[in-house]
C-alpha cells in the first residue's frame, strides 16, 4: 500500500473518530476537546500495547501527520493570540487580582511539587524541569472557557466578563514565562547570534501592525463586512512567517503564531475580527484532530502503576487547588461574593488543548518523559471535564442554553463562537 493511500485512510479514520467522540462529549455537556483527546489516546499505545497505533498510524506516514498537526496548532495559537485581548478588562482591578492570584499560586505550588517529582526521577536539568512543571500548572484554556460561558449564558454578566479578562491576562503571563523556560531549556536550539535577531523581529511586527489595521478596516468598510479570501491569505502568510521565524530563533513555532495573533489590532469592526477567527477555525478544525492523535501516540495509560497513581493524585490536587484556589482568592480580594468567586476559580481551572500544546513542547524538549507526560495529559482532561459539573453545583448556568458541537475550534467571546477546544 502506497504512503499516500495510508495517509488518506489514516486521516479519514482520525477525523471520523474525533468527530464521533467529540460529539459524544458535547452530548454529555462536556467541551468537544475532551472527546477528541480521548480519541487520540484510544489510537495510541494504551490499547493493545501500541499494536492498534502501528496498524492505523503506520510509521511511514507519521512525519506527514506531524506536519499537518503542527499547522493546526499554529492556527490554534494564532487564534488564541487574537482572543487574548487585554483591552477587554472591564473591572480592571478585579481582572488583575484574579489573573495574578490564579497564576502565582499554581506556579508556586507547581514549583514545590516539581521539586518533589524531580527528586524521584532522573532529570537532566532539575531547574528547567521545575520551571516547566510550574508553568504547566498555571495554564487556563481561554477557548474552552469562552465556549462554556457562551453555552451557559454567562458571558454577558460580571462573572463572564471577569473570567474572560482574567484568562486573557493569565494567558499573556503564562506564555511569556514559557518563552523564558524554552529559551533556558533549549539554549542550543539556536545560535546566540540568532537570538540577537529577536529585537528586529519584534520591531518588524510593530511596523506591520498599522498595515494590518488598514487591511482589516478595509474589510470592515465593505457592505458584507466579510473578510475576503485574499486578505485572509495575507494574515495566514504573516502567521506562517512569524511562526517559522521563532522556530528559527531556537524558540518554538507556537510563540510566533501566538504573537502574530496578539498583534492584530483590536480597533477594527468586531464582525471582521470574528471572521478572522471563523476562517482560521474552519481550517484548524480539520487539522487539530490530527494533533490529538499525534499527541495521543505518546500517552500510555496501561503503564500507570500504584506509584504513578499517587503522583497523579498530587498533580490533580496541586492543579485544581492552585487554579481554583487562586481564582477564588483573587475574586474575594476584588470584592466578589463567595459563590461568584468560586465560579471564577472553577473557570480558571479549565485547561483543554492549551495545556496539551504546552505539554507537547515539554515532551519535544526532553523536559518531560513519557510517563509524566501521560499523567499531565490525564490532569488536563480531568480539570477540563470537571468545569461544567462544578458550575452546575454552584448553579452558575442558564438552563436555556445548551451545548452544541459546531465546527470552529475557537470561539470569539460572542455568540458567534462555536465548539471549543
Amino acid at each position: 500500500m502506497s504512503v499516500a493511500v495510508q495517509l488518506f485512510a489514516a486521516l479519514a479514520l482520525i477525523l471520523v473518530l474525533a468527530r464521533v467522540l467529540g460529539g459524544l462529549a458535547v452530548r454529555l455537556a462536556q467541551p468537544a476537546v475532551v472527546g477528541e483527546i480521548v480519541a487520540g489516546i484510544l489510537l495510541g499505545p494504551t490499547l493493545f500495547h501500541g499494536e492498534l497505533a502501528n496498524m492505523v498510524i503506520q510509521p511511514a506516514i507519521r512525519p506527514e501527520l506531524s506536519a499537518l498537526a503542527n499547522l493546526g496548532v499554529a492556527l490554534f495559537m494564532f487564534a488564541v493570540g487574537l482572543e487574548a485581548d487585554l483591552t477587554r478588562t472591564g473591572d480592571a482591578r478585579a481582572a488583575v487580582s484574579v489573573s495574578v492570584m490564579a497564576t502565582v499560586l499554581p506556579l508556586a505550588l507547581g514549583a514545590g511539587l516539581g521539586l518533589v517529582v524531580a527528586s524521584s526521577r532522573s532529570t537532566p536539568d532539575r531547574t528547567a524541569f521545575v520551571m516547566f512543571f510550574a508553568v504547566s500548572m498555571a495554564v487556563t484554556a481561554f477557548p474552552v472557557l469562552a465556549r462554556i460561558l457562551i453555552e451557559r449564558g454567562l458571558h454577558r454578566g460580571r462573572l463572564g466578563s471577569l473570567a474572560l479578562a482574567s484568562a486573557s491576562l493569565s494567558d499573556v503571563i503564562v506564555w511569556s514565562l514559557l518563552v523564558v523556560v524554552v529559551a533556558a531549556v533549549n539554549p542550543s536550539g539556536g545560535s546566540p547570534w540568532r537570538l540577537v535577531l529577536l529585537v528586529p523581529y519584534l520591531a518588524a511586527l510593530v511596523a506591520v501592525r498599522p498595515l494590518l489595521r488598514r487591511l482589516l478596516r478595509q474589510s470592515g468598510q465593505r457592505s458584507s463586512r466579510r473578510l475576503s479570501r485574499d486578505r485572509f491569505v495575507v494574515l495566514f502568510i504573516g502567521m506562517l512567517v512569524s511562526a517559522g521565524f521563532t522556530e528559527f530563533l531556537g524558540l518554538h513555532f507556537i510563540f510566533g503564531a501566538f504573537i502574530f495573533g496578539a498583534l492584530i489590532p483590536r480597533d477594527v469592526p468586531s464582525e471582521t475580527s470574528a471572521e478572522v477567527v471563523h476562517q482560521a477555525g474552519r481550517l484548524g478544525g480539520l487539522l487539530l484532530p490530527i494533533y490529538f492523535v499525534v499527541a495521543g501516540l505518546q500517552v500510555d495509560l496501561s503503564g500507570i502503576g500504584v506509584g504513578s497513581l499517587v503522583t497523579l493524585m498530587l498533580i490533580l490536587l496541586v492543579a485544581v487547588g492552585g487554579k481554583l484556589g487562586g481564582g477564588y482568592l483573587g475574586g474575594r480580594v476584588a470584592g466578589l461574593d463567595n459563590r461568584t468567586a468560586l465560579g471564577v476559580g472553577v473557570l480558571m481551572n479549565t485547561r483543554g488543548l492549551t495545556e496539551l500544546v504546552i505539554l507537547t513542547v515539554g515532551l519535544q524538549l526532553g523536559v518531560l518523559d513519557g510517563s509524566l507526560y501521560t499523567l499531565l495529559v490525564v490532569m488536563a482532561v480531568v480539570t477540563t471535564a470537571m468545569t461544567g459539573p462544578l458550575l452546575e453545583v454552584l448553579k452558575l448556568s442558564d438552563a436555556s442554553v445548551h451545548p452544541n458541537s459546531g465546527d470552529s475550534f475557537l470561539p470569539a467571546a460572542t455568540e458567534s463562537g462555536q465548539s471549543a477546544r
